[in-house]
């Protein structure tokens, strides 16, 4: 039987990845490496939205939005995780600990708010024109990011919440590189089910109603695409949702895959997770400036100017 105890300890400790120890230099130097380009990325991106005037519309906020919340998520973890890998600091206090799943998950779920956000505004530029200024206001994009931050507090201040009320293992050992609700529950001697059921219930009623929200929204403005009457129309139109579409992607398929290894995989090597939930916290915030920088003709125009400047 576990020994249980029935007070909490007051330090846990972060394994990092194991089974991967001898490699842990590099797989840091990798991290480092897109942790920096990340935040060069979506701090460059941020800075050239607000110094362009011709930038501040609905659509650039929101990928404001997208670009602080992509920052602020791989600074949460990445940090911490390089320290492990990097200077073996693997103890994390208890406090700090539960911060972290908050801010984790509170993070994760504001980009699928952000994203769908995006896609109603794609909807109402592509399906409704003329209409569209005086619906999408700067007050309307205002107080639906203010709707997404409390529904993300919460959905996700809960989490902490539930676990403090479980009694614990004498191991206090979390086999991950981050605070992971899941990850954290493992440590619980006593019934985990509402902790675990909550958390699903977070998941599909967020997560995936903003994906399939975002679905019906495509399906909608595809419709309208097809409609129009010159192929250069429709072009145009679907070019103005492809850095959106790319962000969905990058986001939900590795959501997607995560879940899955996490729930059904238990042959998976358990560093396997751990990479993937890295990448699920790590590939967003370094794709997403890269795509909108890219793919966006306004942003990539300033970039090239700021590059000449800098030559100069």
């Amino acid at each position: 039987m576990s020994n249980i105890t029935d007070s909490h300890p007051t330090f846990f400790k972060l394994l990092g990845l194991p089974g991967l120890e001898s490699s842990y230099f590099y797989i840091a130097f990798v991290f480092f490496l897109v942790y920096m380009t990340s935040v060069i990325g979506n701090v460059t991106l941020l800075f050239i939205i607000k110094i362009d005037q011709s930038l501040h519309q609905p659509m650039y906020f929101f990928l404001c939005m997208l670009s602080s919340v992509d920052l602020l998520l791989t600074t949460t973890t990445t940090p911490k995780m390089l320290g492990i890998l990097w200077f073996n600091s693997q103890e994390i206090h208890v406090e700090a600990c539960l911060t972290q799943m908050f801010f984790i998950h509170f993070f994760a779920t504001m980009e699928s708010s952000i994203l769908l956000a995006m896609a109603f505004d794609r909807y109402l530029a592509i399906c409704h024109p003329l209409r569209y200024t005086s619906l999408m206001t700067n007050q309307l994009v205002y107080y639906i990011g203010l709707g997404f931050l409390i529904r993300a507090v919460v959905a996700v201040l809960p989490l902490p919440i539930l676990f403090k009320r479980l009694s614990l293992c004498m191991n206090n050992v979390i086999h991950h590189s981050c605070c992971d609700h899941i990850a954290v529950l493992k440590l619980a001697c006593s019934d985990t089910t509402i902790n675990s059921v909550y958390g699903l219930v977070v998941a599909l009623l967020i997560i995936a109603l903003d994906f399939i929200l975002i679905i019906l929204s495509y399906i909608l403005i595809l419709h309208a695409v097809f409609q129009l009457a010159s192929r250069e129309a429709r072009s145009k139109a679907l070019g103005t949702c492809s850095s959106h579409i790319c962000a969905i992607v990058v986001f939900y398929l590795t959501v997607v895959l995560l879940s899955v290894v996490q729930r059904f995989g238990k042959s998976v090597p358990v560093y396997i997770v751990i990479l993937l939930a890295n990448v699920y916290l790590m590939l967003p915030s370094l794709l997403n400036p890269i795509v909108y920088g890219v793919k966006t003709q306004q942003i990539r125009k300033r970039i090239k100017r700021l590059l000449h400047c800098g030559v100069k």
